[in-house]
């Protein structure tokens, strides 16, 4: 007998269980609509059961989801799903489910338990792929906060794959950026300083956790260890970690000096972005020279005291030019025994004096024939084709990355001078033009200029108008502009600490470094103080629009009826919402006295009687 599988969503068959996490389980599964295989996380039904949780669960779900790049696991779908009914009352859990590319291959944790450490060529590779990942998530808003070696796959063929993004940002979230209930969100080994220390977390502490990583797959270790993730932490934040080398003699020092560089423990001491630190992997690579900033970071922890031309990790095949060992100058002429007696024979005066001519005559001859070969040289070489200078293509640079095209000059042996422009045809990053032009042959190591585009000199402010104080920030500063600062204001327009509008105003057309100020209301506004004398409708109106709640109080005057006579607070800043009274004016009720004089009835024998007047009194 067989159970039916799990269909979540109503398309995706949920199969067998290929991993597990802290976070998380990983299932087996496959697309029924398009008949494919995929991978299932499912969030534990204890993280599920948190409604903060499911919140920003949601809503890194669909950041991740807008992640499309070669080196990241791609989000295709996510959704939640009733589970079982666990809860003390019955009831079901919402369990949320990301639907994952599935990756054919084995994470980069498992690699190092087979084989402990990679070749450094290999290690450099791999952080290459996990940097370029994290360039495009960095430019899409996007901070991993976890990378570690069980988050980074390598497939079959040997691609890297991030895996990951966006769940880790939202436990991180909802508490503290290193503890949660005493335990360390997040793997101990990888974690940066300001995570350990419950700072502010930016793409650079991604960074240094990749050279944690990096350190792990050239030295076999990670930096630090400890007896518990409190004492690695603190290693993080106050201890110096030791070169890799110390562990792998095949490392040489530019690979150290870029390593520690990576774990500079103040985030602006240490690269500032993924491609910064890309480019000084790939100059190691390649055997060119590594960042100054690199250098420095490796001499004020003594890896590298001295620093020659760093060692290739491209070709280990290529010859290497070896200078002959020349000694000392005094070492020399040390040793003269082979040289012959010096002494003074009075016999040899004579001998010396005859063989002055003979010396001469010789002199002389070998001068000619010095200036035939010399002749003969000259005619010889002048005849021949010169020497061919290997050649190269241009490449086709314009609308490339800037990283990218500098990867592509360095695979044609050319070198590139980068300088950079404004420009509002071409998105910022990328290159707007080169010289030479692309498809002119040059000689191999010539140098490219060409101009990458810094983006327009203008920027259009981006409507933050509602948006949350905090977050009006954040998006601006996403569009690219900083914010000079916030104001409040009393305003009937917003709710508390939302944003009424920005100085310059929205949509406006401003200078690239233009400042954005930011205003906010208070949720008080004023009680209007002019509305004395004036009818009780235009009264109403004008504190309905002031954001109060008008309450009208009648009173006897002898003003017009519906005229204001009185507003409670008037002038006062009070709450947004608030009831105002508001006093105006009724006509006063009046009586009148009626006196009716009834008709006598009709003549009688008896005189009849009259009766006395009734008095009605009316209103």
């Amino acid at each position: 007998m067989t159970t039916a599988a799990r269909v979540l969503g109503g398309r995706y068959e949920v199969g067998e269980l290929i991993g597990r996490g802290g976070m998380a389980d990983v299932h087996l599964g496959h697309d029924t609509r398009l008949g494919r295989q995929v991978a299932i996380k499912m969030l534990r039904s204890d993280l599920a059961r948190d409604a903060n949780f499911l919140m920003r669960f949601r809503r890194e779900a669909q950041s991740a989801a807008g992640l499309n790049h070669p080196a990241i696991v791609a989000i295709f779908d996510s959704g939640e799903d009733e589970g079982l009914a666990d809860a003390p009352n019955g009831a079901r859990t919402t369990i949320p489910y990301i639907v994952m590319e599935y990756v054919d291959g084995q994470t980069l944790r498992q690699k190092l338990t087979d084989h402990q450490q990679l070749d450094p060529a290999e290690a450099i590779r791999v952080t290459e792929g996990i940097l370029d990942a994290l360039a495009y998530s960095h430019r899409m808003g996007i901070v991993h906060r976890d990378i570690k070696p069980a988050n980074v796959m390598i497939t079959s063929g040997g691609h890297v794959k991030v895996m990951d993004f966006g769940i880790a940002r939202a436990i991180a979230d909802t508490a503290a950026t290193m503890t949660q209930t005493q335990s360390v969100v997040g793997t101990a080994q990888y974690l940066s300083p300001e995570q350990a220390q419950g700072q502010t977390v930016d793409e650079r502490s991604d960074l240094y956790s990749t050279g944690c990583l990096l350190f792990e797959l050239l030295a076999g270790r990670p930096p630090f260890v400890g007896d518990s993730p409190v004492a690695i932490a603190y290693q993080h934040v106050g201890e110096l970690p030791q070169p890799p080398s110390v562990w792998n003699d095949a490392v040489g020092g530019d690979l150290d000096a870029v390593t520690l560089h990576a774990l500079a423990k103040d985030r602006e001491a240490r690269y500032q972005d993924a491609t910064e630190f890309r480019d000084d992997l790939e100059n190691v690579r390649l055997g060119r020279q590594i960042s100054v900033a690199a250098l420095g970071t490796a001499a004020a922890v003594g890896a590298a005291a001295t620093q020659t031309l760093p060692q290739a990790y491209a070709a280990p095949g290529a010859p290497t030019a070896v200078q002959p060992t020349v000694g000392a100058r005094g070492d020399r002429y040390s040793n003269t025994a082979g040289l012959p007696a010096v002494g003074h024979d009075e016999g040899e005066d004579a001998a010396r004096k005859g063989g002055r001519g003979k010396a001469a005559f010789i002199t002389l001859l070998v001068i000619a024939l010095l200036a035939l070969v010399g002749w003969g040289a000259v005619t010889w070489f002048g005849n021949q084709a010169p020497a061919t200078v290997p050649t190269v293509a241009v490449p086709t640079l314009e609308g490339m990355k800037e990283d990218v095209a500098a990867r592509t000059l360095a695979t044609n042996n050319l070198r590139g001078q980068k300088s950079t422009a404004a420009s509002t045809s071409v998105p910022e990053g990328e290159v707007v033009s080169q010289d030479p032009s692309a498809g002119t042959r040059v000689q191999t190591q010539t140098t490219v200029k060409y101009v990458v585009s810094s983006g327009p000199d203008t920027l259009t402010v981006p409507d933050v108008t509602g948006f949350d104080k905090d977050e009006a920030r954040a998006a601006l500063e996403k569009a690219g502009f900083a914010v000079a600062g916030f104001t409040q204001e009393n305003t009937p327009d917003q709710d508390k600490n939302k944003v009424t509008k920005t100085e310059p105003a929205a949509r406006a057309v401003v200078a690239k470094d233009t400042k954005i100020r930011i205003f906010y209301a208070t949720g008080n506004v004023k009680v209007p103080d002019d509305l004395v004398g004036k009818d009780w409708a235009l009264a109403a109106v004008a504190l309905q629009n002031a954001g109060l709640d008008p309450r009208k109080e009648s009173v006897d005057s002898d003003k017009n009826p519906d005229e204001v006579l009185s507003v409670d607070k008037a002038g006062d800043v009070v709450k947004r919402g608030t009831t105002i009274v508001v006093k105006v004016a009724k006509t006063p009720t009046s009586t009148a006295t009626v006196t009716v004089t009834p008709t006598p009835p009709p003549t009688t024998t008896k005189p009849p009687t009259t009766p006395p007047p009734t008095t009605l009194t009316l209103p």
